[in-house]
C-alpha cells in the first residue's frame, strides 16, 4: 500500500512557504506564479499554518478586505490537519474528504518534509491503478499462451 514517503519520493520535498507577515497580495502571486492552490505559513523552521485559496475567498475578497495590507497570519488557517511520511494514501484521501481540505503538510518529531494535494493522491492512486491493469493484462495475454 502507498504512502506518503511513496508519493514525496515521487513528487518531491520541497515546499513553497511564505512568512505571516507577507500581505494577501504578495502571497496568492507567489500562489499564481507557482500554480499552487496554498503554500505553507513558516517562521525559521516552525509551521505556522496554512494560507489557501478558500482563505482568500473566505476571509479577505468576500468581506471585502484590502489583500494588498492584510497579512497572511490575520486570515491563515492556524489549526493545521497534518500526516506523517507512513501515513497512507488512502487514509489521507479519507482525511481529506471528511475533513473537506485539499492539502495536507507532512510533518513528524524531524519537523515538516513537504505538502501534498488531494490532486497528487489522485494521480498516485491513478499510476497504480494504470500499473494494476497492465499487469492483469500481461497475465492475461500469457496465461492464454499469445
Amino acid at each position: 500500500m502507498a504512502t506518503v514517503r511513496t508519493l514525496l519520493d515521487t513528487k518531491g520535498h520541497a515546499v513553497v512557504s511564505v512568512g505571516a507577515d507577507t500581505t494577501v497580495l504578495e502571497a496568492a502571486h507567489i500562489m499564481a506564479d507557482n500554480g499552487l492552490g496554498a503554500v505553507l505559513v513558516m517562521k525559521d523552521q516552525e509551521l505556522l499554518g496554512i494560507f489557501t485559496e478558500r482563505d482568500v475567498l473566505r476571509r479577505v475578497v468576500a468581506v471585502g478586505g484590502d489583500a494588498g495590507t492584510i497579512r497572511v497570519a490575520d486570515v491563515m488557517t492556524a489549526s493545521l490537519v497534518t500526516c506523517v511520511p507512513d501515513t497512507s494514501l488512502d487514509e489521507c484521501g479519507a482525511i481529506m474528504t471528511s475533513r473537506r481540505i485539499r492539502h495536507l503538510p507532512v510533518v513528524d518529531a524531524q519537523g515538516l518534509h513537504g505538502l501534498i494535494s488531494s490532486g497528487d493522491v489522485l494521480a498516485q492512486r491513478a499510476a497504480e491503478q494504470e500499473d494494476t491493469i497492465k499487469y492483469l493484462n500481461n497475465y492475461m495475454f500469457y496465461t492464454r499462451g499469445g
